[in-house]
């Protein structure tokens, strides 16, 4: 394909698949339950967090922790104080790696945040996004931890490509979509970068979008910088059509 083919069929794709069918069967379903804002942050940034393998089970998972904050989520994290009773609680959870020492360290980092913040997004500053996604691990991380919990937070500047935050800022800083929330208003969507996994990555390098063979930090600059020639005002919205593409078109994937 030309470049101006291989932009509309990639307008088109994201069009075909950022729909509010889409959030049936994706992470973002569970932050969906909510409309206040520090609600939707808390169970958008644990839900994306624990995000790998199959997204029923992540939704499964992502249920589950709603049942467990009885579906009042800003009022367990400010009541939150690590007692026996809630542990207990915080023990019927558990995706993959991620399980309640997790879930509890992340509680107690999130109830420390909002004692000096409005939002998460505070947090997120600096000069780009890369930065921004530093800065806000190096606060959560300034609340006492297991050495376990550490990897549930993206190293950047080891070359983390950040996969499930980038992910969390497309939700909270997309506007205008029937998927996402636009709820945070200091990162414009032009500053997004992609949320590359595997479906993303193997498509984008089918495409020819994508030379770097690891999905890591550099891979996501260069892909975040083709897309924006395609938009620069909104790079990531493409992150529908080559997630689409990889999840539901297999006969595409094919070699």
């Amino acid at each position: 394909m030309t470049k101006n083919e291989l932009k509309s069929f990639l307008d088109f794709k994201a069009k075909q698949y950022e729909n509010s069918s889409f959030i049936l069967d994706d992470p973002i379903l569970i932050p969906k339950q909510y409309a206040q804002k520090k609600d939707i942050e808390i169970t958008g940034l644990i839900t994306a967090t624990f995000s790998w393998g199959n997204r029923k089970s992540i939704i499964k998972s992502g249920k589950k922790l709603n049942e467990i904050f009885d579906y009042n989520p800003t009022a367990f994290v400010s009541d939150y104080q690590g007692k026996k009773t809630e542990l207990k609680l915080l023990q019927q959870f558990v995706h993959r790696t991620f399980n309640f020492e997790d879930l509890d360290f992340f509680i107690r980092s999130l109830n420390r945040i909002y004692t000096r913040y409005e939002s998460l997004e505070s947090i997120f500053h600096g000069s780009d996004t890369f930065e921004k996604i530093d800065n806000f691990r190096d606060v959560f991380l300034s609340t006492k931890h297991g050495e376990k919990s550490i990897k549930h937070l993206p190293n950047v500047q080891k070359g983390s490509a950040a996969k499930r935050i980038n992910m969390m800022l497309r939700w909270f800083c997309r506007d205008n979509s029937p998927v996402d929330f636009g709820i945070w208003k200091t990162i414009s969507k032009s500053e997004l970068l992609l949320p590359l996994d595997v479906h993303t990555g193997n498509v984008s390098r089918k495409l020819g979008l994508l030379k770097r063979n690891q999905n890591d930090r550099k891979a996501v600059e260069e892909i975040t910088a083709r897309l924006k020639e395609m938009n620069a005002d909104d790079p990531v919205k493409y992150d529908f059509a080559l997630f689409g593409i990889g999840a539901y078109e297999k006969e595409f994937t094919k070699d």
